[in-house]
């Protein structure tokens, strides 16, 4: 379901989560690109949302500045387009 994967956001929060929640380890942790969206599965907890969102904050920007430029560039250089 996403066009490209990354791996760096799903590090960062397993990373952090586990040193609260030591079966974080167990979660499915994904974050990728779907055309210009970002996509992160967060966890079924409340709280836990919050912890996994106060790291990723810092970054989500940059990351959706990357989804629409990497979009932009995919639309520009397809076949159809020329």
């Amino acid at each position: 379901m996403l066009d490209k994967l990354a791996p760096g956001m799903m590090e960062a929060l397993l990373a952090e989560s586990i040193q609260v929640e030591p079966f974080a380890m167990l979660s499915r942790a994904v974050a990728g690109i779907r055309g210009r969206t970002v996509i992160v599965n967060l966890p079924g907890r409340p709280k836990a949302v919050r912890e996994n969102l106060t790291i990723l904050m810092p970054a989500l920007g940059h990351a959706v500045l990357h989804a629409d430029q990497d979009a932009q560039h995919t639309t520009t250089t397809t076949p159809s387009n020329l």
